[in-house]
């Protein structure tokens, strides 16, 4: 595709090959526990977003950085596949991002990292027609300072921003300043804001950011948010689990997955999809998006 191309979302962030190891229980320090298989699927915070939007109808752009491996050229073949227009740097001789994803009987994780400092996404990596050529922005605040300077582009074109923030990475204020829909995992807005609820911390981020809306997820109990005004929670969508590890990334939907046709989840998809169009709902509730166009399939 052609840099200049309009899409409805452009993602900045993180990508990661997943190594997803079930496992019937989690092992205690110093046993030895066998496994029947492992899958490897590209994934990453940004990277899925952008996916999942392409799948679900939107037209997406995602810009990240990979290094020159086999992971990095899984990702390319997704990006392909999905129709997603990537701008990707490519870093010579560096490893791309990789996590190896250990999931229990009951759909709980534990992830282990592994990412090249070489690979963090910098200011100077970014084009600003990249940003202003899209309806919205997605970060997700990793990369700081460059998903700071994104969103400081994007505000000032009036694009709407949206960030989807695990931690309370370091100068990660300065980011959501320039944030309309702050999307957190469960324990970061009483971490930031030092409340004693999480409805107090929503209330308190919002009115200290500015933000249209701030939400945390909260795994299989859904959303909840406040816009301003009023809470908004949403649950969690009910499917039927095919494979339990789709339960490896709460956040995102992962690259290599879709819902079936049939409107049954597809291995490693389930926990995400449900979480990704609670998110949509809160989006479409504040009026930005069509509802029926993201909440379809």
């Amino acid at each position: 595709m052609a840099e200049g191309n309009k899409v409805d979302l452009v993602g900045v962030g993180l990508n990661a090959t997943d190594t997803l190891i079930p496992l019937v229980n989690y092992p205690s320090r110093g046993s030895k526990v066998e496994y029947r298989h492992a899958t490897v699927l590209p994934g990453g915070q940004a990277a899925t977003t952008v996916v999942a939007c392409q799948t679900w109808g939107l037209k997406t752009r995602y810009v990240g950085k990979l290094g020159e491996d086999d992971a990095a050229r899984l990702h390319r073949d997704a990006f392909a596949r999905a129709g997603v227009e990537a701008q990707l740097t490519a870093v010579p001789g560096a490893a791309s991002p990789q996590s190896l994803i250990l999931v229990d009987e009951g759909g709980e994780r534990t992830v282990l990292c592994r990412r090249d400092e070489r690979l963090l996404l910098q200011p100077g990596d970014l084009r600003r027609e990249w940003i202003e050529n899209a309806r919205f922005l997605h970060v997700d605040g990793y990369e700081t300072a460059a998903a700071t300077l994104a969103a400081q582009w994007a505000r000032e074109a009036g694009i709407p921003v949206i960030a989807d923030l695990d931690e309370p990475y370091p100068q990660v204020d300065k980011l959501i300043e320039n944030v309309d829909y702050l999307i957190v995992s469960r324990d970061f807005p009483c971490r930031l804001m030092g409340g004693s609820s999480m409805e107090d911390a929503l209330r308190l981020m919002q009115m200290r950011f500015g933000c249209r809306l701030t939400a945390a997820t909260l795994g299989e109990d859904g959303v909840l948010a406040w816009d301003g005004r009023q809470y908004l929670h949403r649950p969690a969508y009910r499917v039927p689990v095919v494979d339990t590890t789709g339960e490896a990334t709460s956040s995102t939907p992962d690259l290599s997955t879709r819902c079936d046709r049939d409107g049954r989840s597809n291995a490693n998809s389930t926990f995400r999809v449900r979480q990704r169009r609670s998110i949509a709902w809160l989006l479409a509730h504040a009026g930005e998006f069509n509802r029926s166009r993201l909440l379809k399939n």
